[in-house]
């Protein structure tokens, strides 16, 4: 967990560094947007410093040429009220502002505007300096005064910053997760081929690293205890073998001796019946261990479905079908010429069993068909019966059961679904999918399917 404590800070601290860098690009696109704004209304011809400008450029008679000058330039106006409220002159004076003020008029004009014009006042002498500014170019309140066209795009500008901060900040989550996914990706698989039982091995650098390291030790421990119990089952199986052999032979002996009693034979029977089924159960758990192990090499080569299945049905026929049971076998002009890359002996196993659950679990008889179907890129066997079909226990333990270690099932006659199972390890090692149902009018069907080359 050190590795992955490392990780996350570096990618905590990468956030940290992106917050700071927005701080300051709002801060510069603030200084971009509002700088003229502020220079024009709050510098060298802001109230404050034009009224102290033009107060020492005025007499009596006027001002300075310099400063009407300055006047006419940032489209402003002035004038100069004596004693009495008259306005002994102005400059650039709009016709709707009065020449003469009471001292009513001062004190209310003085707090903010002047016929709808922003003033600013300055005493000078015995007289009163009144600074006017163009309609909708400032808001007074008090003693401040706040440029309107700055008030009006704040919350434009305020708006835009927002949808842009949330812009990087979604881009920056994007980018952080695209590497996190990146990185952890290669450990979420080996993770979930672990849990398949399956050996993973993980090359990764950096801070990531010692948990890579901890995955390729529990993969190495899965892959030897799979070694060693897929080594036990094939030990198993193969010290079984001699005295099942023996025994298998003793009981046909026994059978066939027409000098013992009709019972004795028939327990010879049933022995002989037995023995066969252990053997099967001990062949099929040896397949099976080693596919899932991945011990068990495929013979890949081109496999021929339409002919592979007729031989299947014609091998059960030959080894003798009882009178209650038909087999027929339906190809589509569509898959009669379909070629697979896959194991033939195994293919063969596959159907085999199949066909051996619909004849063992309908022992009163049913019809079983064999199909193939081939759609677009996707070649369908199928093995399907009209009998008595799975309950849903059954049905969905066979869907759920992923490894012939989990059924509780003892009987040997049943055999908990292990033919199922090897069914289901020969299709997925060759790439294919297996589904099992019972059919709309009852029995059971399940179908394998592989894709193929066009």
């Amino acid at each position: 967990m050190k590795g992955f404590g490392t990780y996350i800070s570096k990618h905590l601290l990468r956030f940290g560094v992106v917050l700071l860098l927005l701080l300051l690009l709002n801060a510069i696109a603030f200084a971009l947007t509002f700088y003229s704004g502020i220079q024009r209304y709050y510098g060298a011809y802001s109230p404050t410093r034009m009224l102290e400008t033009l107060a020492e450029n005025v007499s009596q008679d006027g001002f300075a040429a310099s400063a009407v000058q300055t006047l006419q330039s940032q489209n402003l106006w002035a004038m100069y009220l004596d004693g009495t409220g008259d306005c002994c002159w102005s400059i650039s004076r709009p016709r709707e502002v009065p020449k003469h003020y009471s001292l009513q008029d001062v004190a209310v004009f003085s707090k903010g505007y002047l016929a709808d014009y922003p003033v600013f006042l300055h005493n000078i002498e015995d007289g009163l300096l009144v600074l006017g500014y163009p309609k909708d170019s400032y808001m007074k309140f008090n003693s401040n005064y706040l440029p309107i066209s700055l008030v009006e795009m704040l919350p434009v500008f305020a708006f835009g910053l927002l949808v842009t901060d949330c812009l990087l900040l979604f881009l920056a989550y994007v980018l952080s997760r695209r590497s996190i996914l990146k990185n952890a990706e290669p450990i979420l698989s080996a993770v979930e081929i672990l849990g398949e039982g399956r050996p993973a091995k993980l090359s990764i650098h950096g801070e990531l690293s010692p948990i890579a390291e901890s995955i390729n030790k529990v993969s190495q421990r899965l892959q030897a205890q799979n070694t060693a119990r897929a080594n036990w089952i094939s030990g198993v199986s193969h010290d079984i073998r001699t005295p099942l052999s023996m025994l298998l032979g003793y009981a046909q002996r026994i059978a066939q001796n027409d000098a013992l009693g009709e019972d004795v034979r028939k327990q010879a029977e049933i022995m002989q019946f037995q023995s066969i089924q252990i053997k099967e159960l001990v062949q099929d758990l040896n397949l099976v261990s080693q596919l899932e192990y991945e011990m068990q090499p495929l013979r890949r080569e081109p496999v021929h479905l339409a002919r592979l299945l007729r031989s299947c049905a014609a091998d059960r026929l030959n080894a003798g079908l009882p009178e209650e049971y038909t087999l027929s076998v339906e190809i589509t002009p569509e898959a009669e010429a379909v070629v697979l890359e896959g194991d033939a002996r195994l293919l063969s196993r596959a159907v085999g069993n199949l066909l051996q659950n619909s004849l063992k679990h309908n022992p009163q008889g049913c019809v079983v068909k064999l199909g193939l179907d081939c759609i677009e890129h996707t070649v369908s066997l199928t093995v399907s019966d009209n009998g008595v079909g799975l309950s849903k226990e059954i049905l969905q333990n066979l869907k759920e059961a992923k490894h012939y270690m989990e059924s509780t099932d003892e009987s040997l006659t049943l055999r908990h679904g292990l033919g199922l199972l090897l069914v289901r390890q020969i299709v997925q090692a060759q790439n294919g999918q297996l589904a099992i149902e019972n059919g709309p009018e009852g029995g059971c069907r399940t179908t394998l399917s592989f894709p193929v080359r066009a």
